[in-house]
């Protein structure tokens, strides 16, 4: 086993297909194939399987992948490390965003490294945050954006932007009710009057409402759950239900004209964006370079800005 084919073999698995692979790395598709098949002899295992749309991983090829990713990752490190300089920091690193911050922040970040880390190369990946957490503490992620992380042995946190979780509703009218929906304050207490589009049990905030309406001895009404916020987005603009986001998720959106955005109250529901790093991992120049842009871009969102503005 050697770490060229360690690499092919991720390129596959990630591309979930050989010929896309095989183009992705600039290698002749038969020779990608005696790579991966060697590595199957050796290990004695059947890493990936064929399907009509591709292939995927066994159960065996999973445990090789994610070892996989995090030794080429240390050696990637280690390369940035014995080759950076103090002015140009060089070498591969992956940043994990939320999906709200995503759409936000990647152009963005790809436009800062061509400007200022021109020698680095930049991926970044998408993912809830819990997600995100298991990535950066398995090495497949150096540095990642969290939404209300929990205390972590394995994570440095610094708070970088707070804001109030909203009501989400279409500004279409409901028949029967009112013209225009109201843009007041909702106390806490009245949220079990609203149909809700959440997402999944293991999304911040969805555990975040939860736990607060069963301090207060309320019921939520969840009429779906949804994990992608866009989708989610589109289903309150399709009159489906309202959903509780930040209004940062609604301004990214692109749909914020359909809706109105109501703050929660009594008590206010504040959503908290950290910057994590591995607690037990070597920084390098290129870590410390690439978290003052992430950073510096943050605090130059909108939101950030209205936060700073509120008094108190």
């Amino acid at each position: 086993m050697d770490f060229k084919q360690l690499e092919y073999f991720v390129g596959v698995a990630e591309h979930r297909s050989f010929s896309r692979a095989a183009v992705s790395l600039g290698i002749a598709q038969s020779a990608l194939s005696r790579h991966v098949r060697a590595l199957e002899v050796e290990l004695r295992e059947t890493l990936l399987t064929r399907t009509g749309r591709g292939v995927e991983l066994t159960e065996a090829g999973q445990r090789l992948f994610e070892h996989s990713v995090a030794i080429l990752q240390q050696l990637e490190q280690a390369r940035a490390e014995m080759s950076s300089t103090r002015d140009e920091p060089v070498g591969r690193i992956t940043l994990g965003l939320p999906p709200s911050m995503g759409r936000q922040l990647t152009l963005p970040l790809i436009d800062g490294f061509r400007r200022q880390l021109p020698q680095a190369r930049l991926a970044v990946v998408e993912g809830l945050s819990t997600h995100i957490t298991e990535w950066i503490t398995s090495g497949r992620v150096d540095v990642g954006l969290l939404y209300n992380p929990e205390p972590h042995q394995g994570l440095e946190l610094q708070p970088l932007l707070t804001e109030t979780l909203c009501l989400v509703e279409r500004v279409a009218p409901v028949p029967g009710g009112p013209a225009w929906p109201s843009r007041a304050a909702v106390p806490l207490v009245d949220l079990p009057r609203y149909p809700l589009i959440l997402p999944e049990r293991a999304h911040v905030i969805r555990r975040q409402l939860e736990n607060q309406a069963a301090l207060a001895g309320l019921r939520l009404d969840i009429a779906w759950e949804v994990s992608s916020v866009a989708a989610i987005i589109d289903l309150v603009c399709a009159g489906h239900g309202h959903a509780v986001l930040t209004a940062s998720a609604v301004s990214s959106s692109g749909r914020a004209d359909e809706l109105v955005v109501r703050p929660l109250v009594e008590p206010a529901l504040n959503s908290v964006l950290c910057l994590a790093t591995p607690a037990h991992k070597r920084s390098t120049a290129l870590m410390r370079h690439a978290s003052q842009l992430l950073q510096a871009l943050v605090r130059n969102l909108p939101q950030a800005a209205a936060a700073a503005s509120r008094p108190g």
